[in-house]
């Protein structure tokens, strides 16, 4: 997908970078496979805000993604490609020989026609899903399972991926494109290929309103603020904290470290991610 630069005939089209979606289905999505979300503005159960910066936004549909790709050895169609307002990579509507229908993350390549399966060992194809045992070293991959048929957890954002980089014991050796190598049960599934809409992260929404329309609100910074409102608040004009940054309620932040020492995952952490 290319990127698409708008002429500045309004202040808010004046460095406007969007993803090009020509090319991606225009109609509504499957209606079985959807349901109505009710935002919460990121407010709890009591009305108190308990997520900042959120609310708003136009209204969505959820698309249900199969992310455990479970109905194994049936083969299946790429139908069309589709926008998902619900996260930044696209979906591929797939028809199983079956007839029954399912959407899953569109990775990089995939166009309509395709045929692809899930399998516990099939070909070393974009799009097709099967046992990370049985991924050859140097594959890239996407929606990789953690866990025994939980359904895939890493990897699913627009443009991510991850490397099979060696085997052990039953287990994989995947590195992540943040740099950490991982060590996963190699019954795990994943998919091969890396997720669609790679240029997401060179976009420029242009004005403060598209933001909005995306559901997220205003961000303040604590030096702006009273001294009752935040540990970085108060002061005349400009002035710097004096102190180390921290959130509003004093816990530091900009690089301090939160994960817990004892972590059992720990062990399947071979190298941490890069700084």
């Amino acid at each position: 997908m290319a990127l698409k630069a708008y002429k500045p005939v309004s202040p808010g089209t004046r460095g406007l970078i969007l993803v090009d979606r020509s090319s991606l289905w225009r109609g509504k999505p499957h209606k079985g496979l959807t349901y109505g979300k009710s935002a919460t503005g990121g407010r709890n159960a009591h009305g108190h805000i308990t997520s900042w910066h959120l609310g708003g936004g136009h209204k969505k549909l959820y698309r249900f993604v199969d992310f455990g790709r479970n109905k194994v050895d049936v083969e299946a169609v790429v139908e069309r490609i589709e926008y998902d307002p619900n996260r930044t990579a696209f979906i591929a509507l797939i028809k199983y020989s079956n007839g029954e229908l399912s959407y899953i993350i569109a990775p990089q390549k995939l166009s309509e026609g395709d045929r692809i399966i899930s399998s516990a060992k099939a070909d070393v194809k974009v799009g097709n899903c099967m046992k990370m045992i049985n991924i050859p070293v140097g594959t890239i991959v996407h929606n990789v399972e953690l866990r025994i048929g939980k359904g895939a957890q890493l990897a699913r954002a627009a443009g991510a991926y991850g490397q099979v980089v060696g085997r052990d014991s039953g287990k994989v050796l995947v590195k992540l494109s943040s740099g950490e190598v991982r060590l996963i049960n190699g019954e795990c599934r994943a998919t091969v290929g890396s997720v669609s809409n790679p240029d997401q992260k060179n976009t420029n929404l242009g004005k403060a309103g598209r933001s909005r329309w995306l559901g997220r609100r205003p961000v303040n910074r604590g030096s702006a603020m009273n001294p009752v409102d935040h540990p970085h608040g108060g002061g005349e004009g400009k002035t710097k904290s004096g102190r180390q940054p921290v959130t509003p309620w004093g816990k530091p932040t900009k690089g301090y470290k939160t994960r817990r020492k004892a972590k059992l995952s720990d062990k399947f952490i071979l190298t941490k991610r890069k700084k």
